[in-house]
């Protein structure tokens, strides 16, 4: 049984969940978010609160359980608060710049790399080493915080490259005579 799964979502004041067959929509005062669940999650709304059951006895059935519970959860933090995920560089000569709306990198190649951010997501650069990615959705703000790091993952020799703020590298050591 799962633990998660079996806790029912309560939204604080200002957001409501509503469900329509397996498509669960949260709204808030940030936005709104949608998710589409599989047919092996069951959900029952009542008074507000979202309580989600496993539609069969499967193992699959079982795992997409707490896994929607805690999707639909992270829904409701993220109309109410929303997402932040900070990157920072390391390196000589290693900056981003905002362009508009686009993040453009100087991250050691012969060229700017420049990433438009998605619908929803804000990117701001208020340093040349810090990137902050903020957004509703938990998911497309991680997703487009892993694309940038990918640009430039940090390298364990000298720890240059892109890299989460907090993250440790694990540093190795460089050849001997």
């Amino acid at each position: 049984m799962s633990r998660i799964g079996k806790k029912p979502v309560e939204p604080p004041k200002g957001v409501t969940i509503s469900l329509n067959g397996q498509k669960v929509s949260v709204k808030g005062p940030k936005g709104e978010l949608h998710l589409d669940m599989p047919e092996l999650v069951s959900g029952k709304l009542e008074g507000g609160v979202l309580t989600l059951a496993p539609g069969n006895d499967t193992k699959n059935a079982k795992a997409l359980w707490g896994t929607m519970r805690a999707r639909v959860a992270n829904m409701v933090l993220g109309v109410t608060n929303g997402f932040e995920r900070t990157l920072e560089l390391q390196g000589v000569g290693y900056r981003a710049a905002m362009k508009g709306t686009t993040l453009e990198l100087a991250v050691g190649y012969s060229h700017p790399v420049v990433i438009p951010p998605p619908s929803g997501i804000k990117i701001e650069s208020s340093k040349p080493t810090e990137i902050k990615i903020s957004g509703i959705d938990k998911q497309a703000v991680g997703q487009l915080a892993a694309v940038i790091r990918k640009v430039r993952p940090p390298e364990p020799y000298k720890g240059k490259g892109i890299r989460y703020t907090g993250e440790t590298v694990r540093r190795k050591e460089g050849k001997k005579k």
